[in-house]
């Protein structure tokens, strides 16, 4: 609609036109909130070639029973590796106890958006400990191999 304007620039009412536009629909059908924050926290990784593993989510059956948010297991599957994590909350963080299979010395960096992250390796056996891990979205960087390997996985966004 602008090919015909000098310099490619908007046409006088288009502006005009975005902007209420933009009113109204913030008015009807606004973004949820948190929504920028958790796309911005996932696009920080854009420029790694990494997997995304998927969550194994639990028994239906047991929804509502307990919460997965405070205090649980949450597993992480992708092609040949298994991320297994067990919550305890403590106070208003986390202690993450996990668990890699096949059991090897992986990186392991927990990211949690607005609170940086927290690194560790897994010992030979797979297993991996993070104290203090505040609350909030979350996802796991395993660096399989150690820090300098090329293969990365990464857990989906999930909010602890």
């Amino acid at each position: 609609m602008n090919d015909n304007l000098p310099g490619g620039g908007a046409h006088p009412g288009d502006e005009e036109l975005l902007a209420d536009l933009g009113r109204v629909l913030a008015a009807v059908d606004p973004p949820p909130d948190g929504l920028v924050e958790r796309v911005q926290f996932a696009l920080e990784l854009e420029n790694l070639d990494f997997e995304i593993a998927q969550w194994e989510r639990a028994d239906p059956a047991l929804a509502g029973v307990r919460s997965i948010t405070d205090e649980g297991t949450i597993t992480f599957t992708v092609s040949d590796l298994t991320v297994m994590i067990n919550l305890t909350r403590v106070g208003h963080c986390h202690r993450i106890d996990g668990w890699l299979v096949p059991a090897a010395a992986h990186g392991v960096e927990v990211r949690v958006a607005e609170h940086g992250s927290s690194s560790t390796v897994a010992d030979e056996g797979g297993r991996f400990v993070l104290d203090d891990v505040p609350r909030g979205t979350t996802q796991i960087v395993i660096s399989v191999g150690g820090a300098s390997s090329r293969r990365t996985v990464v857990t989906p966004a999930v909010v602890l």
